[in-house]
């Protein structure tokens, strides 16, 4: 698994995108901070920029790099949670400007074990995490049901593809500043 990270990290420092086993499902990735990269996920996944993507850190210490202000409730919420949970976040900063939605939030979940959360120390910059299909298609629930224009999209797929056999999005829960909780998926 180290080669796989080291190979990773190296594609990711250059601009490249990847299609990688998340904590959840597999993804395309890029380095969160690249606008450039950023971009080249939207085009391959013919999205519209309008439409936010989720960003993965290895711990609290990078959430906190990247969130001006975290609300209290979010700690409980990672505590306690059971399955991996997305928390979407007012006023991020230090990531693209590509990547902040219009309403100045941003989806991050924090990686607690396994590949993802290795490729991040290694990087010590959040990746981008977004289901590996086109816009509107069916995320595909393990490697074999990645199209192949995904697949020949990318700059690397990280061999690892016994990984997320039949794997489950994450719980999306939106947090303001002012207190208001919203769940957005379970």
């Amino acid at each position: 698994m180290q080669t796989e990270i080291n190979n990773t990290t190296n594609i990711l420092k250059q601009g490249g995108i990847i299609l990688y086993p998340t904590d959840t499902v597999w993804g395309i990735g890029c380095d969160a901070t690249n606008f450039e990269a950023v971009e080249k996920i939207f085009q391959l996944k013919q999205r519209v920029e309008t439409k936010s993507m989720i960003c993965l850190v290895s711990d609290l210490k990078m959430l906190n790099h990247y969130i001006q202000d975290i609300p209290e409730a979010a700690y409980n919420i990672l505590k306690y949670a059971v399955k991996p949970t997305t928390i979407i976040y007012d006023k991020p900063i230090r990531v693209t400007e590509n990547l902040i939605a219009n309403d100045n939030t941003l989806a991050i979940r924090v990686v607690k074990d396994g590949f993802c959360n290795g490729l991040i120390r290694k990087l010590k910059k959040p990746i981008v995490s977004t289901s590996a299909n086109i816009s509107d298609k069916p995320t595909p629930k393990s490697f074999k049901e990645i199209s192949q224009e995904i697949i020949k999209g990318v700059d690397y797929v990280v061999n690892l593809p016994s990984e997320k056999s039949e794997a489950k999005p994450s719980s999306i829960i939106k947090l303001s500043n002012d207190g208001k909780v919203t769940v957005i998926r379970k």
